[in-house]
């Protein structure tokens, strides 16, 4: 019997550290996140605390623990299986697990030795796991990143260029990039990377070292994450695009995101910078507003056609709001010493960023992927240029995330004027397109792996198929 107390104990603290830590890896490790700001709260109640709760009872009073932990590993294995987002055992899970593991055969090990103790110990386990593991992470952070700093000084000529916005941020740096690409060796931060860790690891493993012009995405989740990015690559050119709403239920107010943007001009080498009208921030000599200047903006499904300072400009990229994105890009060109011809040839060659309005048609649709688009400007400009497909039009969105749920009634709203069939995955916000969307158009999709089933059934030729947002099943 004692075989299997043991048994069920080391499964049963394995079994609560696979929850804790997939949802710490979720929420970028900060655990005042996986706390505070879960979109599913109700998980830690249904997935961490009855069953440590059943655990207690059942061990203390019948003596029968095994049965709560076989029931929690099946429960918990029922639960990844509903997600599209499965725990990536990088070096910190690994890490984690090795202490997890130890601490955990060390109290067996004290009961063995006559050390007696009640059942709610095998929260103690996890607990100095997370300690242990978050003080090697510290450690092992601090010497990757006096390697970067190394790395960084070796580069001495090297131009940096620092990139943050509410919105459009990707965008706005893989547009600088390409343009760049014309005359510099130009490298930029991947896909979203734009943490202060992903920053000092991308610096480590990628950056080349014939790199001239290196652009650096900055990302922020409260006060002082720009910053710390900023002072530590101390770019010599900033832009910081449109400010709005995005994650203001980390940072309380508009203000606070707008003052945390700003961080970016921290730098110690500032030479010039480019700050979008939406920051309501005073030109300096060195800090220049943009937006105002860029005018007749024509966009439809096949392009995007503005002017700014008398040139025409005309780019193969959808959506309105890339006409700000683009011109702060032939800005900074302009600073480096790019001439407009080579500019606008760059621009003829220019892509969209994937899954941000990307344009596909295949089997008779015609598919936009803005996936990655989880804001409300990008959003309602999706639905706009969708309104001017002359067909039947099909949205697919879990609706906005991190944001008031005024800014989806307007999207549920504005949706049920464009679209014939309006497709929300999730629970998230079907209640709110449940209130603003008739009936007849609205689909629920309660989970993802059932979206090609869907398609089938509610999509056909000749249809226009918008993918506004893309939520992970966490969310």
């Amino acid at each position: 019997m004692i075989l299997l107390d043991i048994l069920s104990n080391i499964l049963f603290v394995l079994a609560l550290g696979y929850y804790f830590i997939t949802n710490m890896q979720w929420y970028s490790y900060k655990l005042s996140r996986v706390i505070f700001h879960h979109t599913k709260t109700w998980w830690h109640l249904v997935y961490f605390v009855l069953p440590l709760l059943a655990y207690f009872l059942l061990n203390k009073y019948f003596n029968l623990s095994i049965i709560a932990t076989v029931v929690y590993i099946a429960l918990l294995y029922q639960w990844r299986a509903e997600q599209d987002k499965p725990l990536v055992f990088t070096g910190r899970v690994k890490r984690f697990f090795a202490s997890l593991v130890f601490l955990t055969v060390f109290v067996v090990m004290l009961k063995f030795a006559g050390f007696q103790y009640e059942s709610f110990a095998v929260i103690i386990p996890l607990f100095l796991a997370y300690l242990i593991s978050a003080m090697m992470e510290m450690m092992l952070f601090r010497g990757f990143q006096m390697k970067a700093e190394k790395k960084l000084d070796t580069l001495p000529n090297m131009v940096v260029v620092g990139v943050t916005a509410s919105y459009g941020k990707t965008s706005i740096k893989n547009y600088i990039a390409h343009i760049l690409s014309a005359k510099y060796n130009t490298y930029a931060t991947p896909r979203s990377v734009n943490t202060f860790g992903g920053v000092v690891k991308d610096i480590n493993d990628d950056l080349p070292t014939d790199t001239e012009v290196y652009v650096v995405e900055m990302g922020a989740r409260g006060a002082g994450d720009i910053k710390e990015i900023s002072r530590f690559v101390n770019p010599h050119l900033v832009v910081v695009g449109k400010i709005g709403p995005a994650h203001i239920e980390y940072f309380g107010s508009l203000e606070n995101i707008r003052n945390t943007k700003m961080e970016i001009l921290s730098s110690d080498r500032l030479q010039e910078a480019w700050v979008h009208d939406s920051a309501m921030v005073k030109p300096e000599k060195i800090v220049h507003n943009f937006g105002k200047e860029i005018s007749n903006i024509r966009a439809t499904l096949d392009g995007l056609d503005f002017e700014m300072e008398n040139e025409d400009y005309h780019v193969n990229i959808l959506g309105s709001f890339n006409a700000m994105n683009i011109a702060v890009a032939i800005k900074v060109a302009r600073a480096l010493d790019m001439d407009d011809e080579t500019i606008k040839k760059q621009l003829a060659s220019l892509k969209p960023t994937p899954h941000r309005l990307q344009r596909m048609d295949a089997g008779g649709k015609v598919i936009i992927d803005d996936s990655f688009n989880g804001n409300i400007d990008g959003m309602i400009e999706g639905f706009n240029l969708a309104s001017t497909y002359k067909g039947r039009k099909v949205l697919i969105t879990p609706g906005l995330v991190e944001v008031d749920d005024e800014f989806n009634v307007q999207v549920a709203q504005k949706a049920n004027e464009v679209f014939d069939v309006v497709v929300v995955t999730g629970d998230l916000n079907y209640k709110i397109f449940k209130e603003h969307v008739d009936e007849s158009k609205l689909v629920k999709l309660e989970s993802k792996d059932k979206m090609q089933e869907m398609l089938v059934e509610e999509t056909r030729a000749g249809d226009l198929i918008l993918f506004a947002n893309d939520a992970p099943s966490f969310i």
